[in-house]
């Protein structure tokens, strides 16, 4: 399953790279996330707790940073396990650019699931990931800029992931973790 997206957030980009390495951030931004824990650099255990249709779970996995060029992008490695909800695991390449004072953040989403997840149905799976995405990302806007009103998204689906952006969110998220939510 592949997904990518851009957004742009009003804030300048290093507020945006900061935030987007801050656990405590991504936390509170993550829809379901219950935690976030460095275990080595650039590696994170998450616990999110999603829904998907009838499938409900919590979701325990694991976040590595690479290629991370600051403050200008990185890519997000995650796997997740649900227990019998399924799992997932994939990759997020995320990139950030300054424009006039804001940033556009773009991300590239590819991943794998399995299980009940997998057998919940694309049409439910593109619905629930796109209110997922939005709620992170101006749940994120409101942790990082608290007087930025809206996020103004710039799609470009190309099929969904069902744990995306909680995986990507899920460290950033995203934004996994982003994954969960990037779906």
């Amino acid at each position: 399953m592949e997904i990518a997206s851009q957004r742009r957030l009003p804030i300048d980009r290093e507020s945006v790279w900061r935030a987007l390495n801050d656990p405590q951030i991504l936390k509170a931004a993550i829809p379901g996330c219950q935690s976030i824990e460095r275990e080595a650099d650039n590696e994170y255990a998450l616990v999110v707790a999603a829904a998907l249709g009838p499938v409900r779970a919590t979701f325990r996995g694991r976040l590595r940073v690479e290629d991370m060029v600051a403050p200008e992008r990185y890519t997000l490695r995650f796997e997740g396990q649900g227990g019998a909800a399924g799992f997932a695991k994939g990759a997020a390449k995320v990139a950030l650019t300054e424009e006039a004072g804001e940033t556009l953040l773009s991300y590239q989403v590819s991943a794998q699931v399995g299980g009940r997840i997998a057998q919940v149905g694309s049409r439910l799976i593109d619905s629930a990931a796109m209110k997922l995405a939005d709620d992170f990302f101006a749940a994120f806007a409101s942790q990082v800029a608290p007087a930025a009103t809206s996020i103004k998204s710039e799609p470009k689906k190309q099929g969904i992931p069902p744990v995306g952006l909680v995986s990507l969110a899920i460290g950033a998220l995203v934004v996994l973790v982003l994954i969960l939510v990037l779906r």
